[in-house]
């Protein structure tokens, strides 16, 4: 019966732990060891480094650093020297120069006429070299026009002054074709067209002054000539 009590009570513990419903306790070496993997002071490695998010952040920002300079490695600064301040050299007034009527002797240059001509006459002249086609051009309008002076209604003295000094400003800006308006005369009656006959001989008679033609209708017709200057 002894025994019996023995092997019984032997068979008891080994059933009590294989019973499902009480929970079997690890060994206390299983939790030491879970334990001390979770413990801070395991978190370095051998020789106490660091392998936290803390270091591997510092070894990022290291890394960084390092391929700035070797990318900058071959990198030379610019040498930039100061420019010198140079004064400004000092602006020279250039005089204008003095209108052609001042200096032209206009009586005999351009003198006052007796009127000649009638105020539908058409007029026309060119000088010797001076192509038919060119000509052509001119009196068909077809050269622009890059000034105008408007005379009529003027006595000779006030406008032969006017057409020197456009002449010479004219030719100064470089054009080559320029309108110059003297009007047809109408008022002039029986003495015919006074301005229309000075401006035909004035301009005849001036040197810059290549070819010129009664201009359009559009443009004043017979009271207007076209004027081709030299370049």
């Amino acid at each position: 019966m002894q025994t019996l009590s023995m092997a019984g009570g032997a068979m008891g513990t080994i059933l009590e732990g294989l019973n499902p419903c009480k929970p079997n306790p690890s060994p206390p070496t299983m939790v030491k060891r879970r334990a001390d993997r979770a413990s801070p002071k395991n978190s370095a490695g051998a020789g106490g480094v660091d392998f936290g998010p803390k270091a591997a952040q510092g070894a990022s920002a290291e890394d960084d650093r390092l391929a700035f300079r070797a990318a900058v490695r071959d990198v030379k600064p610019l040498k930039h020297k100061p420019k010198a301040l140079v004064p400004a050299p000092p602006k020279v007034r250039r005089r204008r120069p003095a209108p052609v009527s001042a200096v032209v002797d206009l009586e005999a240059e351009m003198p006052l006429v007796d009127p000649h001509l009638t105020p539908e006459q058409s007029l026309s002249f060119h000088r010797s070299g001076v192509r038919d086609q060119v000509l052509r051009r001119l009196r068909r309008g077809l050269v622009p026009v890059e000034g105008e002076l408007d005379l009529h209604g003027l006595n000779q003295a006030r406008a032969r002054i006017l057409l020197a000094d456009f002449l010479d400003a004219s030719k100064a800006q470089g054009a080559r074709c320029i309108r110059v308006i003297h009007g047809k005369g109408m008022r002039s009656g029986d003495r015919g067209a006074v301005l229309k006959s000075a401006v035909d001989l004035w301009l005849r008679r001036h040197y810059e002054v290549l070819a010129f033609t009664s201009a359009k209708a559009i443009d004043g017709g017979t009271g207007a000539l076209y004027v081709l200057l030299r370049a």
